[in-house]
């Protein structure tokens, strides 16, 4: 029958969200289960993550923007960058740290920001409505 508590397990993900649909997508690709998750780190500073394993190994941002692209998705972008590292420095355990994006988003990673995240480990995979590919093979 499954998780009893499998519903609170997705938090504010409902059923049909896009950001369930690419947590989904994401576990086929990296083979572990992603959650959305309330970390407390140093300093006492409550976070949420957007996924991450049960192991703690692997934690991941969406970005579920969808329609025409704007340029406040390259600060999202940006900003989900630096919450993944700083995460990343504050778990043990937490080996890869994924920035999951719709193809709408593809154009925030132009120029310098992929080569940013690609030095930093932050691996940015791209969700194309079924599955993530990373970014360099989706574009």
């Amino acid at each position: 029958m499954g998780d009893p508590h499998e519903a609170e397990n997705w938090g504010r993900f409902g059923v049909d969200s896009v950001e369930r649909r690419m947590l989904v997508a994401a576990e086929r690709s990296v083979g572990h289960r992603l959650r959305p998750r309330a970390l407390t780190l140093g300093g006492g500073s409550r976070v949420e993550v957007e996924g991450i394993a049960d192991d703690d190994s692997i934690i991941a941002q969406l970005i579920a923007n969808q329609g025409a692209y704007k340029p406040a998705f390259r600060n999202k972008a940006l900003a989900d960058m630096l919450k993944l590292l700083w995460v990343r420095s504050q778990l043990p355990l937490a080996e890869r740290a994924l920035l999951i994006a719709t193809a709408e988003v593809v154009p925030a990673f132009g120029g310098w920001v992929a080569v940013a995240a690609a030095d930093l480990g932050i691996e940015v995979l791209v969700y194309d409505g079924e599955d993530v590919r990373p970014l360099r093979a989706a574009a």
